[in-house]
């Protein structure tokens, strides 16, 4: 029976809007990330409570990453995805939703993380009403382009439509299970998980958040751009279906890699490590047929500053699938971990990889959507050239500036004891930072050029838009799947096993052709190929406990694992709601220089209250978490209003604003409560927290205040007055809280069993903790950063 030949008409409309919207956040997005930089060069950029490094490095983050390249992605699928499957989007009410609420998300996230409304998880901050929003408005996306594929009139999906079928399954799971919480106020949550078994799911997202959302949609946005610029076909269908296959099964293994030498298990971490090793093939088949597309059409790469762009795109990918791997291996994470270098392989794929595909697509699009000439060529070649140089300028002093903090972190000198302070360390930094200043100006420049160049083209469109009518044929409901091609081996006519005839005919592919006209089977095996992997790795973390107790003498030091005080919780939130996990890490390796420089290694159960974890993946200052009673309150007092009194060299920023910020003590018991719920035993260990938490926090920060008062006195010649002024003055503000919160840090495991915290307790402070090692010590040069 013969097809029905249809007409309809695309939907570019949506597609414009969601190009300027990714013109739009990449601006904004870079700009925060160029104040960033500076702060980290020069500390006076950090500017009042909103503006400081910690608060503003996981906006510019979240803009990059949603807003820029998220828009960019959609741009990217909706263009492609109908003229794939010679469809119309299945609606437009859906494509508008999704557009305008994808921008509301931006706007919250824009809002909330500045003011410290933050989860504290890496490319998760966002807090539980921005995230059910979020989930909304992915489903609507999901049946947006699953409907459309239902509707198609192109039986077979191409190897794009995989990636992007790829990339809305995972990512909802991923997001899903990754934002579990227990609200306790309308912006306030805490984390379903604790400790080390949050770290892992942390990095099992953080991870494949990389790998599904900056990879998989920008290689499926390669495999229809690149072909198309180049006029082309790619290269080589096999490998399209290896490449797919191998980085949606290995992937999604591979990210306890992350949390190599923590309280991580062992076993985990290095499970992670065998599959980021195992990626690095399958990366490089999808690099070599990204690259090899352009065979026959090299001498276009010389003329074409699209394809330019797409070649430098491609070839960073394959860079960065390199490292990635490389930096997965135990020894040389040892040294990169907490370092400069991870932000340089960061960014060599967000600018290279991210960026350049983004760039070459939008001014491949231009023209065509715009239904003019580009407005300058030359300008986009400009571009291509000022943002190449930007990368290199960028990415090349953040490499040597990673490697010099890692190799001086680990420097001994002839006793074995630290060679360095660890703001030595931030002072030989400073003139890497200010060329990733300089670097990133040139990138950013050459972004504002290619706003410039469509905003121009866009001025030249006609006065309404061209919108051509479609035909093609219905899909045939009497269509029947062509029987499977004999193999060499059945051909042949001789005896064979079939086993051996079952190989050849996997290897010759038609199953997975016939797979691609069956969307839904398609689908459930990508589902299976991200569940199993995912299950493999967490179901054993979650239900052995041994993973927390590794030694006998850690069970010994179970019971004296404390929930934290009301106060407590109220520092460690101040603490989350500044981002100082962008900067300290709270998590001592079991590596010789670590512990001499802070002090007995981290044990996985030290963490079994922490929601969220802390662990962090950056030391712009030092670790923290055995910094409880290595200093007095007084110190920290100073420290966090003027950081730079006590330690020249520190880029730290200011937090005056907290010697005059209230503690919100009515917040206080719905925190306690959502702890509760989650299984933390205040019945136990301080049972008036279950409905006197506010009594109880306010308790304590007198005591705290007292405490403060009595060392600062000694430094000030005060009357009674004076010191009674004194604790009035501060025993209801943050920086108590604060400073209760960090003498707490890393000390229960050396308190004797019995000496549990009663709610009768004369001081909630631990007690001062006995060192193998010990942060370098208050009279010597170090930084807080």
């Amino acid at each position: 029976m013969e097809s029905r030949i249809e007409e309809f008409q695309y939907d570019d409309a949506i597609v414009r809007k969601f190009l300027w919207a990714t013109l739009t956040w990449g601006v904004v997005g870079m700009l925060v990330g160029l104040w960033v930089a500076l702060q980290l060069a020069w500390h006076p950029a950090n500017l009042g409570e909103w503006f400081t490094f910690g608060r503003l490095r996981p906006l510019h983050t979240n803009a990059i990453i949603f807003a820029f390249a998220g828009n960019g992605i959609f741009t990217g699928i909706y263009y492609s995805t109908q003229r794939l499957l010679k469809a119309p989007m299945y609606s437009r009410a859906l494509s508008n939703i999704h557009f305008w609420g994808w921008q509301l998300i931006i706007v919250a996230a824009a809002i909330t993380l500045p003011l410290g409304i933050t989860q504290s998880k890496e490319y998760a901050e966002l807090e539980w009403p921005i995230d059910i929003a979020l989930t909304v408005i992915w489903v609507l996306f999901a049946i947006n382009v699953f409907g459309t594929i239902a509707k198609r009139r192109e039986r077979h999906l191409y190897v794009a439509i995989w990636f992007y079928i790829a990339t809305i399954l995972a990512i909802a799971i991923l997001h899903i299970f990754n934002n579990l919480v227990i609200p306790a106020t309308a912006f306030k949550s805490y984390s379903l998980y604790s400790g080390t078994q949050d770290a892992f799911m942390q990095w099992w997202y953080g991870h494949n958040a990389v790998a599904f959302f900056l990879t998989t949609p920008f290689l499926g946005l390669m495999y229809y751009f690149m072909p198309k610029a180049a006029n082309r076909p790619v290269f080589s269908y096999k490998l399209s279906i290896l490449h797919f296959w191998t980085i949606v099964f290995l992937y999604i293994w591979a990210g306890p890699h992350h949390l190599h030498y923590t309280a991580l298990p062992a076993w985990a971490a290095t499970l992670g490590m065998l599959f980021s090793l195992m990626l690095w093939m399958p990366s490089w088949g999808g690099m070599i047929n990204g690259l090899l597309t352009l065979r026959g059409a090299w001498h276009k790469v010389a003329e074409d500053p699209i394809l330019k762009f797409f070649v430098v795109a491609v070839t960073f990918y394959g860079m960065s699938t390199f490292e990635g791997p490389l930096l997965s291996i135990k020894s040389v994470n040892a040294l990169s971990h907490y370092t400069d270098w991870t932000i340089a392989h960061v960014h060599a794929g967000g600018l290279g990889w991210v960026g350049f595909l983004l760039f070459g697509m939008i001014y491949w699009l231009a023209p065509r959507l715009f239904q003019v000439e580009l407005f300058s060529k030359r300008m986009m070649e400009l571009h291509f050239w000022i943002g190449t140089i930007g990368i290199l300028f960028y990415i090349i002093p953040i490499y040597v500036a990673g490697i010099t903090q890692g190799l001086m972190w680990f420097a001994l000198d002839a006793d074995g004891a630290i060679q360095y302070e660890f703001v030595e360390t931030t002072a030989r930094l400073n003139v890497f930072y200010w060329a990733r200043v300089g670097g990133g100006l040139l990138y950013f420049s050459g972004t504002v050029m290619c706003v410039y160049n469509v905003l121009r083209t866009w001025a030249m469109r006609p006065k309404a838009y061209d919108v051509p009518v479609v035909r093609a044929a219905a899909l045939s409901p009497d269509y029947v799947e062509p029987p499977r091609r004999k193999t060499s081996l059945e051909q042949s006519g001789g005896h064979v096993l079939p086993i051996a005839v079952k190989l050849e005919a996997w290897f010759q592919g038609d199953w997975h052709r016939r797979w691609e006209g069956r969307p839904l089977r398609f689908s459930v095996w990508v589902l299976i190929a991200v569940v199993a992997a995912s299950a493999f790795e967490i179901v054993p973390t979650f239900l052995l406990k041994s993973n927390i107790l590794q030694t006998a003498e850690d069970v010994e030091k179970e019971a004296r694992i404390q929930p934290y005080t009301p106060l407590e919780v109220v520092g460690r939130d101040i603490y989350v709601a500044n981002g100082c996990y962008n900067c300290h890490s709270q998590m001592v390796r079991p590596i010789y220089a670590e512990t001499q420089r802070y002090g007995d290694y981290s044990k996985g159960i030290e963490f079994v209250y922490d929601r969220p974890f802390q662990w962090g993946s950056r030391r712009i200052g030092p670790d923290l978490h055995r910094v409880g009673g290595t200093r007095n309150h007084y110190w920290h007092f100073q420290h966090f209003r003027d950081p730079q009194q006590l330690v020249p060299d520190s880029i730290m920023p200011k937090y005056e604003w907290m010697l005059d910020a209230e503690i919100d003590f009515d917040v206080v018991q719905p925190s306690i409560d959502a702890l509760v719920v989650l299984g933390t035993p205040y019945d136990s260990y301080l049972p008036r927290a279950l409905t006197e938490a506010g009594t109880v926090a306010r308790e304590q920060a007198s005591r705290v205040a007292r405490e403060l008062a009595e060392q600062a006195k000694s430094n000030q010649p005060w009357t009674e007055d004076d010191f009674e002024a004194f604790v009035a003055s501060y025993e209801t503000k943050q920086i108590i809280a604060l400073i209760a919160y960090l003498q707490r840090l890393g000390t229960d495991i050396y308190r004797e069993p019995d000496q549990a915290k009663a709610e009768d307790d004369e001081s909630n402070e631990p007690e001062d903790a006995p060192r193998t090692g010990s942060i370098d010590s208050e009279d010597s040069a170090e930084g807080r950063g």
